[in-house]
């Protein structure tokens, strides 16, 4: 299949505001795409060439693709330098230039997506002396040998900057009408993923042996299995409702969530967004073979910061410290990290992830060693408001940020990629004003001006529907943020700027800049008021009118650790605001 018709498909892809359009151009791609090539048209359509948690990245910078592009186009680096300033896209950039090139290769042929393919694998591979070399002249030949237009997709491949902004739920949908007739069936593929994580053999056991084939997906070693999500709880009295007036109260640690994977003594780490964080925990590693009795297993947890003089949990911040690629000794002598473990999917061979939690967390227990740097989190069966609200004090007292409540009904599964209401978080007690903090998407920008001039002055910001899989604003928030920050945000959020409002982004403003919904930060404000400017549950509180956070301000925290669909949902706006009127 050639690159030009995947090119092609992109450009149209780009193009559109509307997600159904969106879901119709997939769904004609991957029908014409040869079936044992359908992965790699996932992966490419997601800008990788493997699903998250396999750590092989592209590993090409900006600047080399800026001097294989001059190369190619027999140009100077420094013309290519004042294009991509003048443009900010480096796409856009090798297009323009492409369409002037002087030279064209004496043994041109028409790329394929195979040789796009194993020629981008080959540059991901590259290492050690001589492989920056390696790369450029592998890039440079795709180059000399595309199209203009398939350069421009070629280019934002390897520099990470895709920007088609497709959800991996919108691939779902496409992959179960361009496979099995109907989104009807789209479950089938929706569970066969949140198992496995990979949309590319999602795609191809799809595409070439039916449905039933993914029916028969395991949890399995090695892939990292999409975590389930909690609801927010507003009150001790409605975690009792929605519980079945008794269930089980953990500590909710500030740390940074993990799910460990062990094949006798291979341990490989995920993180919430299946990222392979192994080589950041090395510390966490050890723990794991020397205190995780299975052979094999699949177990969750919060890694924290420790301060080893005193036994205290330090803030995210300290740990986030940790998130290097060098240096990695060093900064576990400075940070020194423990795990707290809390569900266990997978013993043995044993599947756990139907089963109810108690028995989840009976099984965790068997295999966990406590010792100083692993233990199982403080938990507790809960069953009248008293207790809840003493659990949650000793939490708070004990430097948590509150605690998250488990069902323990029969019906009390692991249900993977879920948000609901088996699980529940509380933080504090919502008082007249709104004192919890929210996490928002960055969608768009506005100039600033006097002292923010040149920078942003402001950022429209969003929280996830997940019934329509789209971002609803909430609302402009220009405070909180340092000198240095606001300086910074326009480079920080360069690589997900996009010509147009994303489709999947639902705005009644205009902004002047817009992004790819990608990146999430924390917020809080002084109370949830009703809006006529905003999105988030449009019509709810009056007609035509959304729900909007007032006097909103930054924390300070980039949530780096969250994907924009783990962001505060919608459902959970109208929960704090129905509770703030009470």
């Amino acid at each position: 299949m050639l690159f030009s018709k995947i090119a092609d498909f992109y450009e149209k892809i780009e193009a559109t505001t509307k997600r159904l359009e969106m879901i119709e151009l997939l769904v004609d791609l991957f029908s014409e795409t040869p079936r044992e090539i359908i992965d790699k048209v996932v992966y490419l359509t997601t800008g990788r060439l493997y699903p998250l948690f396999v750590p092989i990245e592209l590993g090409v910078s900006e600047k080399l693709a800026m001097r294989s592009i001059a190369m190619v186009a027999g140009v100077s680096l420094k013309d290519v330098e004042n294009a991509l300033k003048e443009v900010g896209d480096l796409g856009l950039v090798a297009e323009a230039f492409m369409k002037k090139k002087r030279q064209a290769s004496l043994f041109y042929q028409p790329l394929t997506i195979e040789t796009v393919y194993e020629t981008l694998d080959r540059i991901a591979r590259e290492s050690g002396e001589g492989s920056v070399e390696a790369k450029l002249k592998h890039l440079s030949k795709l180059l000399l040998d595309g199209t203009p237009k398939e350069d421009k997709y070629i280019v934002r491949i390897v520099v990470g900057a895709l920007r088609l902004g497709i959800a991996d739920y919108t691939i779902l949908d496409a992959l179960a009408v361009a496979f099995t007739g109907s989104r009807e069936n789209r479950p089938v593929l929706e569970r066969a993923y949140n198992i496995t994580s990979d949309l590319g053999l999602v795609a191809k056991v799809v595409a070439t042996e039916g449905l039933e084939a993914l029916r028969n997906f395991k949890v399995t070693v090695g892939k990292p299995v999409r975590m389930m999500l909690a609801q927010r709880a507003s009150s001790p009295e409605e975690i009792l409702e929605r519980m079945g007036g008794r269930c089980s109260a953990e500590y909710k640690l500030d740390g940074e969530r993990m799910q460990i994977h062990k094949d006798e003594n291979r341990v490989d780490i995920f993180s919430r967004r299946l990222e392979n964080i192994t080589y950041q925990y090395p510390d966490i590693v050890k723990i794991t073979v020397e205190n995780l009795t299975a052979r094999r297993a699949i177990v969750e947890g919060e890694c924290v910061a420790i301060n080893t003089n005193t036994g205290e949990m330090l803030p995210f911040q300290q740990l986030m410290r940790r998130r290097r690629v060098y240096g990695i000794e060093e900064a576990m002598e400075k940070y020194p990290a423990m795990i707290y473990l809390f569900d266990a999917l997978l013993i043995e061979d044993e599947d756990l992830t139907g089963k109810p939690y108690p028995e989840r967390r009976r099984r965790l227990a068997e295999v966990t060693r406590e010792e100083e740097r692993i233990k199982l989190v403080k938990a507790e069966i809960v069953d009248n408001v008293e207790a809840i609200e003493r659990f949650f004090d000793a939490a708070i007292e004990n430097g948590c940020e509150g605690i998250m409540v488990k069902s323990i009904q029969q019906d009390s599964i692991y249900e993977a990629g879920s948000r609901g209401y088996k699980w529940l978080k509380f933080k504090r007690e919502y008082k007249t004003e709104m004192t919890d903090t929210i996490d928002v998407v960055i969608v768009g920008a506005y100039m600033g001006k006097g002292k923010r001039a040149g920078s942003y002055g402001a950022l429209l910001v969003a929280v996830y529907d997940d019934e329509s899989d789209t971002f609803k604003t909430i609302c402009k928030v220009g405070t909180g943020f340092s000198d240095e920050e606001l300086e910074s945000l326009p480079d920080t959020l360069k690589s997900y700027q996009i010509p147009h409002k994303h489709p999947r982004v639902d705005s009644k403003l205009k902004a002047d800049i817009w992004f790819t919904p990608a990146k999430v930060i924390e917020i809080i404000g002084a109370e949830l008021t009703v809006s006529q400017v905003h999105t988030c549950a449009l019509g709810y509180v009056k007609k035509d009118s959304g729900i909007a956070v007032r006097f909103p301000r930054f924390t300070g925290r980039w949530r780096d650790d969250k994907g924009p669909e783990e962001a505060t949902t919608v459902r959970e706006i109208i929960e704090m605001y129905e509770q703030q009127k009470k």
